[in-house]
Formats: structure tokens, sequence, C-alpha cells
């Protein structure tokens, strides 16, 4: 069953930029590309460190610590040290608030 929980305005995550909450299914990270959200686990799954705060070159963030890279829209792993890929949340959002699944 879906649980749905408010990360905010749209308008507090412009084009290119992202924001992460804290939620019962630990920290996720809500990206704006080009005004389309999407919401990963802010972990990397080399070693548990934060994510969000790396790089971002177009749909991919970059962890920080040892540059493995994930795919934003999909949560994908795309090159190494980390070979499994980060949870992904559903996102949609509604009357200019955005809302993530967390149980998705």
């Amino acid at each position: 069953m879906a649980e749905w929980v408010e990360a905010g305005r749209t308008d507090d995550i412009p084009a290119g930029t992202h924001k992460v909450i804290s939620t019962d299914a630990g920290d996720i990270a809500i990206f704006n590309l080009d005004g389309e959200f999407y919401a990963i686990e802010d972990v990397c799954t080399h070693d548990g460190g934060e994510l969000a705060s790396g790089r971002c070159e177009g749909d991919q963030v970059i962890c920080p610590r040892h540059g493995a890279r994930f795919c934003i829209r999909t949560g994908k792993v795309l090159s190494p040290p980390a070979c499994e890929d980060v949870e992904t949340f559903p996102v949609h959002t509604d009357n200019g608030m955005i809302f993530v699944d967390i149980d998705g």
C-alpha cells in the first residue's frame, strides 16, 4: 500500500537542483531534471555514504566519496566501485506540491 509523504513545493527544487528529505524509509534525494521529479535513496550502495551531495551530470549523480555513478531516473548503477542499484521511489506532484511514495 502506498505511503505518500509530502516532500515540499515544486518551486523549492528548481530544474537542475535537488533536495534531501528524511523519512521513515531513510534519507531520500529528490532531483528536478528539466521539470520532472525523481526520488532515490540517498545512500551509495558501495559504502553506505550519502550520495546527493555528489556532482550531477545530466541524469547521473556521482558519489562524492569514490566516484560511483547512478542514474537518477532509474537508480541503476552505471560505474564501479558500486555494483548494486539504489532504490527509487515514485513521485507525483499536485497543486505545486511534491509527494514521494516511501513504500514504493
